[in-house]
């Protein structure tokens, strides 16, 4: 009885001590890399993050008729063409994580089969809520 009352109020101690604030003070040189640090990240206007590539073609028209296609299918998921000689490249959203492109991806190869995730450079004002 008296281990068993003992192990209670060292768990209550331990339980009562591990709870208890941290500060944690930085060197004043560390302290501005850290500051700066936030500053450029804050002002840069895009981010890494995914798309869904939906097909890549030759013919700029095909490219431009799936676009439009896509719109009515998908309303409210971004879509736009990018060329890098010789092909025309259809994709759609913009995401964060992979997680959510693959999410995305697998709705959309309903409609196009061919569609896959891409690592792109996003605006962060693009970023779409998770689905």
């Amino acid at each position: 009885m008296i281990r068993i009352l003992f192990i209670l109020v060292v768990c209550v101690f331990i339980g009562n001590t591990s709870f208890s604030q941290v500060e944690v003070k930085e060197d004043f040189p560390i302290d501005m890399m850290m500051r700066r640090y936030a500053e450029i990240n804050n002002s840069k206007q895009t981010v890494s993050g995914w798309r869904i590539q939906i097909m890549a073609k030759t013919e700029r028209q095909a490219i431009e008729q799936a676009k439009e296609s896509f719109i009515t299918e998908f309303p409210g998921v971004a879509v736009d063409w990018t060329h890098s000689k010789p092909y025309y490249r259809l994709r759609a959203g913009a995401f964060q994580t992979k997680l959510e492109a693959v999410k995305m991806a697998q709705q959309i190869k309903k409609k196009y089969p061919g569609a896959f995730p891409v690592k792109a450079s996003i605006f962060k004002r693009e970023l779409l809520p998770a689905f």
